[in-house]
């Protein structure tokens, strides 16, 4: 009995060892240990699933490394310039906590460096912006992901083709063009972008194509061939194309402030200054297609927009620096030649519309004479220079086909010394006439002693306008070139009321318009200088003409006058065609077309033969206008027929409720409510209201 005591109480104490339970002494510290072999049923992520989110992984590290290749070779005593530029490249992406430079026995850098961020995104960027950058003549960057090497090992040697992917339709952005009846869009935007309007320019109304509240958060701009369309937000720019105006592309460009397309639509510059608070560039120029980051500037100097001016096919783009003028060539985006030219004194420049050639004038220093000077790219050759005194300022003009180069020049009449100083006396103007097309580029000069308001080339044409002349008194005078002649005045229009001048742009046709409040517009053709229309909008404060050159919008702007803004649509010959008034309207566009594919001869001969398609035209015209009548008429009868089912179904109520008005009036018909024959008697009741008195002192 003793034995088998003993042995349940045994295998008693096994099972509170099994169960956890063993009590303890109150003599000994009490043990939190588990037992051995036991297992706990509750997962970290139950307990600690918040902290194991934040869990760093071990690829995190990895991501945020970057491997610069290169980099210069030097010893000990250059290294710390060399961190210290590449520090100064690659501070701006994020932060870097960690950096290696590898040396050979000798104690020279081996030409690559480990650079570790404080987030893998960082390192995205870096090498984004910073891949195939140029640090200088001899060393170009090649910059890649720590972790592409690990991908780039585990290749498989046993090629797979992809599984095929489902055919996405291309969206159609030149779909515009194919309009039947060429007519443009445009596009209106109101304070605020609320709401951006895309209109078809229908005869007799515009027709709407698309409205977006909200559609851009600053403004709206055209790209110069017509194929996209970009709004500007805080975070950067969207490109917008297609007939349903779907999204093509975006740039993220943290509070972006200006933008400008390349001629060509292949780049984007985008422009913010407070880009350096967000680890971006001040001024980045994109390639529109990939969107990716093609190079970043640091402007030396207050900026004038446009910062860079590029070559018609935007195989070169240059900016002006103190006393320097830098060409770059894409797609490298390095400096031509890897040097600037060196100007002192440059001022401003301008590419021709058809030619690698770019003007550029110089200011006098001391004795040496103001220069003007047409030079070739790439080769940086001087084509043509023209020296000029006593000159105050100068403003370039190309003529849009490349033939004519005018240069309006400001200069002093006469000079005195007093005191050794010399003091100017006096000013008169004249314009430098450059023929690029003829031997040598000859250079003529035509001098106006009165003041010039305005200047502008015929787009398609060898004449160009002058407005001059006191403000009270201003005249408009007409010169013509031809190749081997010197300019001739054509015709001096006089006492005109106009202080701008807009060309059509197929030519012949000219708005000299009054932007200074009263808004008065002249359309005159020059080809016998007639003027066909003299009328007025008031405050109008923009002209612009439609690509075709077949209709003329004049706007006021909600920004210049709170009365009345808004646009009205003319025909080229001065005539309104559509009044549209908007509350807060800010500013219109129309939308740009690209070169014509017709030579100069195939223009030329329609024009002579025009009369062939005028029966067709006319007649074209008479069926829109029939269609449109008819259109307004169905218009009309429809809205007077909603108007008469509204009605059928109030009088309907109305009868209805007859029974209950009869109870509340005692009988009394009051709709048909006859003082004789229903013996009513009528009655007025006056009551005091309220009454006021203020003594005036």
């Amino acid at each position: 009995m003793a034995k088998k005591k003993d042995a349940d109480k045994s295998a008693q104490n096994s099972d509170n060892i099994k169960n956890h339970k063993t009590e303890p002494n109150e003599d000994e510290e009490p043990s939190f240990d588990d037992p051995e072999g036991y297992v706990d049923k509750i997962s970290d992520e139950e307990l600690v699933g918040d902290i194991l989110v934040e869990k760093p992984e071990a690829i995190d590290g990895v991501d945020s490394i970057i491997v610069v290749d290169g980099v210069p070779q030097v010893g000990p005593e250059r290294l710390e310039k060399l961190q210290s530029v590449i520090a100064k490249i690659y501070s701006k992406f994020g932060n870097i906590i960690n950096e290696h430079y590898p040396l050979n026995e000798k104690d020279i850098t081996k030409g690559y460096i480990f650079i570790e961020f404080s987030n893998p995104q960082s390192a995205i960027d870096a090498v984004n912006a910073t891949n195939n950058y140029k640090i200088d003549k001899s060393h170009t960057f090649q910059v890649n992901l720590f972790s592409d090497f690990k991908k780039y090992e585990e290749i498989p040697d046993d090629w797979i083709p992809p599984d095929p992917q489902p055919y996405k339709e291309q969206r159609d952005l030149h779909y515009y063009l194919l309009e039947p009846d060429a007519y443009d869009q445009f596009s209106v935007i109101c304070s605020g972008g609320n709401p951006v309007q895309i209109w078809l320019n229908t005869v007799p109304q515009p027709t709407k194509v698309e409205e977006r509240a909200r559609w851009t958060e600053m403004f709206i701009q055209w790209s110069p061939l017509g194929t996209y369309l970009a709004t500007i937000h805080q975070k950067g720019v969207a490109l917008w194309g297609g007939p349903a105006f779907e999204q093509i592309m975006r740039f993220t460009h943290i509070e972006v402030q200006h933008i400008e397309f390349s001629p060509c639509e292949n780049y984007l510059v985008t422009y913010s200054s407070t880009a350096q608070n967000h680890d971006q560039g001040i001024l980045i120029i994109w390639d529109i297609r990939r969107g990716e980051i093609m190079r970043s500037f640091e402007p030396d100097g207050p900026p004038v927009w446009p910062i860079f001016k590029w070559s018609k096919d935007d195989k070169y783009f240059a900016k002006i620096g103190h006393d320097v003028l830098s060409v770059y060539e894409t797609p490298s985006f390095g400096l031509l030649d890897k040097k600037s030219v060196k100007l002192p004194g440059i001022r401003d420049f301008a590419w021709s519309p058809t030619d690698n050639i770019l003007a550029y004038w110089v200011s006098e220093s001391k004795d040496v004479p103001a220069r003007v000077v047409l030079m070739e790219v790439p080769s940086r050759n001087e084509v043509r220079a023209n020296n000029l005194f006593n000159v105050c300022d100068c403003k370039i003009h190309w003529q849009k086909s490349g033939d004519y180069l005018c240069v309006k020049v400001d200069r002093y009449t006469r000079c005195k010394k007093e005191k050794g100083e010399t003091k100017y006396i006096g000013m008169y103007y004249n314009f430098e006439i450059f023929h690029l097309r003829e031997k040598n580029v000859p250079v003529d000069s035509v001098e106006i002693k009165e003041a010039i308001h305005s200047f502008a080339w015929e787009p398609v044409g060898s004449t160009f306008a002058v407005i001059h002349g006191e403000t009270s008194n201003l005249s408009v005078s007409f010169y013509g070139l031809r190749p081997g002649h010197k300019p001739v005045l054509l015709k001096k229009l006089e006492k005109r009321t106009c202080n701008a001048l807009f060309w059509s742009p197929a030519g012949q046709f000219i708005v000299m318009a009054d932007l200074r409040g009263n808004g008065s517009l002249e359309f005159v053709d020059t080809a016998d200088f007639t003027s066909m229309n003299t009328t007025e909008h008031f405050r109008c404060s923009e002209v612009e003409w439609d690509p075709t050159g077949r209709y003329v919008i004049t706007a006021t702007s909600f920004w210049k006058s709170k009365e009345d803004p808004g646009y009205w649509i003319w025909t080229f010959q001065g005539r309104i065609l559509s009044r549209n008034n908007m509350q807060k309207f800010c500013l219109l566009q129309w939308r740009p077309r690209p070169p014509t594919l017709l030579s100069a001869e195939q223009q030329k001969d329609i024009k002579k033969n025009l009369k062939k398609y005028s029966a067709q035209f006319e007649s074209k015209d008479r069926m829109r206008m029939t269609r449109a009548s008819k259109e307004l008429i169905e218009k009309r009868a429809a809205a007077m027929k909603k108007f008469e089912d509204y009605r059928q179904s109030v009088l309907a109520v109305w009868q209805s409720q007859k029974q209950r008005r009869l109870q509340l009036r005692n009988n009394v018909d009051t709709d048909t409510l006859d003082s004789d024959t229903q013996n009513v008697d009528e009655e007025v009741v006056e009551f005091f209201i309220k009454e006021e008195i203020t003594v005036l002192e």
